[in-house]
Order: structure tokens, then sequence, then C-alpha cells
């Protein structure tokens, strides 16, 4: 039996549904802004869902904001102000809680990067995915490589110390060379924080009706492995698969997730999962994903919710936390998953003799081997 006692840390997800144009390789929820954006009513019906919620995870503190999209940075200072006080007014927020924005060098300008940072935003998220321009036009982005450089310059000048850039390598026709001179590009402006990850070709985007050539498969190894010298070089440490950062500059909010914490997800398509610890339970919940139907008032906001069962549970919690290149404690498992770590010692027997999992019986880490064949070794607690 599942039996959580210690309190789990809660992250806030405020979805923005909008983009300029749907990139040929996204598959998130998101919606090309062909008319205007209908800022007003979304931030109501932000604060109205988030209102519902309030019973879920009353007298709970936030770690953690963070605004996804789509491109968030469509909305106007006043709007991300708005949503803010209005989460401030409902819900327990620390003085040093991580609120994290997630721009397109297209979409910003100084006086909108200055607006956000005055109405609480105090970590960037910039997707400039590549600083080649040749790059950037293959991925359908909106911007260059001059974009790009004023947004990453105006972004710190506007007061954004804590700043992550996404940047993607294994591009069509991309070389080693090429991989490594757009990393370098990116990391001499020092942020504290880069997202560096494989574009990978998903389900339900252009990319995968029309597949472009990428690298082979040797050459996406050679292209990892040079870049993960290139940034320590840097004195960025790799935290996660795809994030490295300086110390202390891990991303709040991914970490929770990894972490297989509880999060709460408003806005179109949102997803949320929180332990209900008097009914020791956890729950999935997901957000009707088109905006017209989140707007409907006639309409209720969730599209679906379940039960985890603990058979899932083990499987998630593994499939986050191991992502982490430190690894976690077992006594995370426990708090996380409600259940004891000897629930699956079958399993960890396996890994470890597979050498996919570190020995140390105090600690859930994969070994060099294992963080090389990542998906095999999650794959053991996936019970059938």
């Amino acid at each position: 039996m599942q039996k959580f006692e210690t309190p789990i840390p809660l992250s806030l997800y405020i979805h923005i549904p909008w983009c300029v144009r749907k990139c040929p390789y996204c598959d998130f929820n998101s919606h090309e802004a062909r008319q205007s954006v209908p800022e007003d009513l979304y931030v109501a019906a932000l604060l109205e869902d988030l209102a519902e919620n309030l019973p879920l995870i009353w007298g709970r503190r936030l770690i953690s904001i963070f605004f996804g999209g789509g491109t968030p940075s469509l909305f106007s200072p006043d709007a991300v102000e708005k949503i803010l006080v209005g989460v401030n007014n409902v819900l327990n927020i620390g003085p040093d809680i991580e609120i994290t924005l997630e721009a397109n060098p297209g979409t910003v300008d100084e006086a909108r990067f200055g607006g956000f940072r005055k109405a609480g935003v105090n970590r960037l998220s910039l997707g400039i995915q590549s600083l080649q321009n040749e790059k950037l036009q293959t991925l359908g982005r909106i911007h260059d490589r001059e974009h790009a450089l004023r947004a990453i310059d105006t972004a710190q000048q506007c007061g954004f110390e804590n700043m992550n850039l996404d940047l993607m390598h294994g591009l069509p026709g991309q070389s080693l060379e090429e991989a490594a001179e757009d990393l370098q590009d990116a990391l001499a402006w020092k942020t504290p924080h880069l997202s560096w990850y494989q574009l990978t070709i998903e389900p339900n985007t252009v990319f995968y009706r029309h597949p472009p050539t990428l690298p082979e498969d040797e050459s996406l190894w050679d292209i990892q492995e040079n870049g993960k010298k290139i940034i320590s070089a840097q004195g960025l440490q790799q935290y996660e698969v795809s994030a490295y950062s300086l110390p202390g500059k891990e991303c709040v909010h991914n970490v929770n997730y990894w972490e297989f914490g509880d999060y709460l997800g408003i806005g179109a398509g949102a997803h949320s999962k929180l332990t209900d610890v008097e009914n020791q339970k956890i729950i999935r919940t997901a957000k009707m994903r088109q905006p017209k139907d989140y707007l409907d008032p006639e309409k209720p906001f969730i599209s679906s919710q379940k039960i985890i069962s603990e058979r899932d549970a083990i499987f998630e919690f593994m499939l986050n936390a191991l992502r982490l290149t430190r690894g976690v404690p077992n006594n995370l498992f426990s708090e996380r998953t409600g259940l004891s770590i000897e629930e699956i010692n079958p399993q960890l027997k396996k890994a470890r003799d597979k050498k996919l999992l570190h020995e140390n019986n105090e600690i859930l880490q994969p070994t060099e081997l294992g963080k090389k064949f990542l998906n095999d070794l999650v794959e053991i607690f996936l019970f059938s």
C-alpha cells in the first residue's frame, strides 16, 4: 500500500498556447496566432482555473513558477504581472521563488524584457535553438542570428542574470565543426544555464511527415561527446541528460519534475501531478488542449483525470529521476511514490547486474553505461 508522509515540493506551470508560427519539429501544444491573441480572456481563465484547483493545494508552498508554451513572450508584461499578482493573492509563495518565462528572440524587445523583469520574472529561458542562419531557416524559426544575439544582450542589460539558452544539435546537415561553433557562440555569453539537446523527430510534426536528413548515428555521438567537453571547459556542469549549469544555478522547476515532485498545471493542455496525502493517492490531470475549448465558459477546464497506479508510479519515478546524472537518494523513491524501495529490489538487482546502475545501495544513480543506454535502464522498471 502507498503511504505518503513527507510534504512533497509543489511547482506551478502556466501554459501559454500561442506562437507566431508552428515550428516543423514542435510537438508541444502550441497554436499559431493568426489573429490577435485573446490576452485578457485567457488571463481571466487562468486565474479561474487556478481558483478551481485551490482545494487540492491549500497550505502548500510553491517553490517555482514556469511560463511555458507556445511562446509566453507573446503576452504583454502587464498580462504576466496580472497572472503573478493573482497567484500571489491565493498561494503561499516564498521570497526566493524561481519564476521562469520562456521567450522567443523574435518576439521581444528591450521594453518587453524590462517589463517582464518588473512583473516579477527572475529567470528567462531563451529559445535560440541555433546561431547559424541556415540552420534557423531549416528549423522554421522566426528569428535569425542577429535577433538572437540582440535578445541575449538585451535580456542581460535588463537584469536577467539567471538565464537559460536553449540550443539544439544534430540538426539537418550539421557537421561536427558546425555544432561545435554553434555551441561556442552560445557559451561566449556566459549564461549560468544551458539546455543542449539533440533534435528528435516526433510524431504529429511536419518533420515526421517530411523527414529531413539528419547526421548519422556515429556523427551524432561525436557531436555529443565533443560538445560535452566544450561545455565542461566553460565551467558548466551536466546535471541532467540535456541540462548544464553553474553550481547552484540548476533549474529548480525542472529538477522538481525530475525528482517526481508535484506540479499544478493551468492553461490549455497543461498537465498536473498532485499527491493527495489524505487519501493516499497520486492524481494526474490534463486540461483542454484547444484554446477555444479552454476559453469556452460552457466547458470544464479538465479534459481527463486519473489516479496513478503503483506500477505506473514506479516507472514514472525512474523515468524522471534517472535522467539526473547525480542520481537521487533511495529515500526519495519512498517519499515520492509512497512505496518501499524493497518493492523494486528485483529490478534494482537486474539493473546493477547489467552495470547500468551504481552498486551504492544508498543512491539511485546511472553508471556511465546506464547514461549511454538510459532507455534500456528505465525499461527495467516498466511493468507489463
